[in-house]
């Protein structure tokens, strides 16, 4: 797809934290710029992996804040700003426009279970129209996590109602058939599509879809990027089997104390495990599974990631 706001590979960018679980934005900043320099075109941030849900309101919005002060530009960020509250959503998203960021990624009202499409398009508009526009919305689907699907009916309303608006999808749910729909259906029309699965990255560019938007993009962006400018090839094809293997072995724990593992190994920042509960750390066994599988993907050690100085 061509022109897309986002087009390429974004990583669902991991929030750094201190000792007492604040962020720490210098951590997180200097990430956010070793990923721009290796095969990232954006930032998915304060999303699934970046553990929005754990945060405030004011938390979120500082974090966004601090990384635009420490040069992360506004204009390569996408944001979380779906929340089970509508009014916080807006909030989010208003906020996230006043800092300069042209999409936002939107996770449906996630609480109350099997909402009917007719109330999540009622949702969806009182958004739209509370925002008013200047900022693009990209739906986040992830039926998995949210148990709240967006289906291709409810998406061609959504366009049909407020065109230009909703400007594409991150389809997290695995299932590469609806990400195909989509594209069939919807990207004639500009509709960007985003796996958030790794192994998909080739073959969704492939289908006319606009790129991904994945976790281990927090490791494997340098892959990425390869598949991104190359598309087809033996060099894209090597690449897009690091892709595959280093997401087989992301998922083999779990996923994100997993990848904050391999920042912190591939940096000697310990300061990278530091995760909010529910979330623990990794287990001794677990983070030497974690290792030797991504020596065995070839993806250690990361291209271009020099050991980190911890923030003070």
């Amino acid at each position: 797809m061509k022109n897309a706001l986002f087009g390429g590979v974004n990583a669902a960018v991991l929030t750094a934290m201190r000792p007492d679980l604040s962020p720490d934005l210098d951590r997180m900043a200097a990430h956010c710029r070793w990923l721009l320099a290796n095969g990232c075109n954006g930032l998915g941030v304060l999303g699934t992996t970046g553990e929005a849900n754990s945060f405030g309101l004011h938390e979120r919005k500082a974090i966004l804040e601090g990384l635009t002060a420490r040069g992360i530009p506004a204009a390569a960020m996408m944001p979380g700003t779906g929340c089970a509250s509508l009014t916080d959503t807006v909030e989010l998203t208003q906020h996230a426009k006043a800092q300069g960021c042209r999409g936002v990624l939107v996770l449906p009202p996630f609480y109350y279970k099997a909402p009917s499409d007719d109330g999540l398009f009622a949702y969806f508009s009182e958004v739209l129209n509370r925002i008013g526009g200047g900022i693009s919305l990209y739906l986040y689907h992830f039926p998995q996590q949210s148990a709240v699907p967006f289906s291709l009916a409810l998406i061609g309303r959504l366009l049909k109602a407020f065109p230009g608006a909703i400007k594409g999808v991150k389809d997290s749910s695995g299932d590469y058939a609806n990400m195909k729909a989509m594209i069939d259906a919807f990207a004639k029309d500009g509709f960007e599509v985003y796996s958030g699965s790794d192994e998909f990255v080739q073959r969704i560019l492939a289908d006319g879809g606009a790129g991904c938007i994945t976790a281990a993009s927090n490791t494997n962006s340098h892959w990425g990027g390869i598949v991104y400018a190359k598309r087809t090839g033996p060099e894209a094809d090597a690449a897009q089997a690091v892709l595959n293997a280093t997401r087989k072995a992301a998922t083999s724990v779990p996923l994100i104390p997993g990848l904050r593992e391999i920042i912190a190994r591939s940096t000697g920042d310990d300061g990278w495990r530091t995760i909010r509960p529910p979330h623990l750390k990794l287990g001794q066994a677990d983070a030497d599974k974690i290792w030797a599988a991504f020596q065995a993907a070839g993806a250690l050690p990361l291209p271009g990631l020099a050991p980190a100085k911890a923030a003070e």
